[in-house]
């Protein structure tokens, strides 16, 4: 299985896709991909305008994309895939259209027989075994939480330290704390923008400039950067 699980597309005052450019590159080797993208996170853009904007950044390092919307019966789509790359955007909206079109289990088994998954924001989301450590508004509702589970931890993806002033609402911490309160067992990571986790061959590496933060029930939360050991998330 080969995950690259990205917090976020775009770093302030860049390009879209840039700061992640080189590793999906890396990530898809040599040999030209087309690569089937699943545009479904997608709410404020038509799905033809987000395909042509990650398309466009594929093409770039020598590969290219198909949005699974062109194609007659998607769970072939899926089946024929070299690779699949999820789209960031609303969560919910992106889980609701998978589970309507049959994708959750056609994409799982896929990855797990070894066929590159890149997914960025909403879609490292679905890399894990719920959404529900999104930060995204239930716009629509899903028929169930639950989604990929190809890792079994949790992403917070976009995670943020701040606590602006004046500010007297729940921080990220505080919510993900609610969350590891109710899911004891279970590991949350806090995945700063500018950053992404490298799945392979058993292995786990994060890749960026900043820590990521680690959190479990009963424990102090850590913070862990490039080089670290982070084996024990699986």
């Amino acid at each position: 299985m080969r995950l690259l699980l990205i917090s976020n597309s775009t770093n302030a005052g860049e390009p879209y896709l840039e700061h992640p450019l080189e590793q999906m590159k890396t990530f898809l080797g040599e040999t030209t991909i087309n690569a089937l993208f699943i545009p479904y996170a997608g709410v404020t853009i038509s799905f033809d305008d987000y395909t042509g904007r990650v398309r466009n950044r594929f093409q770039e390092i020598g590969h290219d994309i198909t949005s699974i919307h062109e194609f007659e019966d998607p769970v072939q789509a899926v089946e024929h895939a070299q690779a699949i790359v999820v789209g960031g955007g609303n969560t919910f909206h992106l889980v609701k259209m998978m589970q309507e079109q049959g994708l959750l289990d056609p994409i799982r088994e896929k990855v797990l027989a070894g066929t590159p998954y890149i997914g960025w924001s909403a879609g490292s989301n679905m890399a894990c075994p719920s959404i529900r450590t999104t930060n995204d508004m239930p716009i629509v509702e899903p028929i169930s939480f639950n989604v990929l589970n190809l890792v079994p931890f949790q992403i917070n993806p976009h995670y943020l330290d701040a606590n602006p002033e004046g500010h007297a609402g729940e921080t990220r911490e505080m919510r993900i704390e609610e969350f590891i309160e109710a899911n004891p067992g279970m590991f949350v990571v806090g995945l700063r923008e500018g950053t992404m986790f490298l799945v392979e061959e058993g292995t786990i590496q994060l890749l960026g400039p900043r820590p990521a933060r680690i959190f479990k029930k009963d424990f102090v939360p850590q913070e862990l950067g490039t080089g670290a050991d982070f084996s024990f998330l699986l």
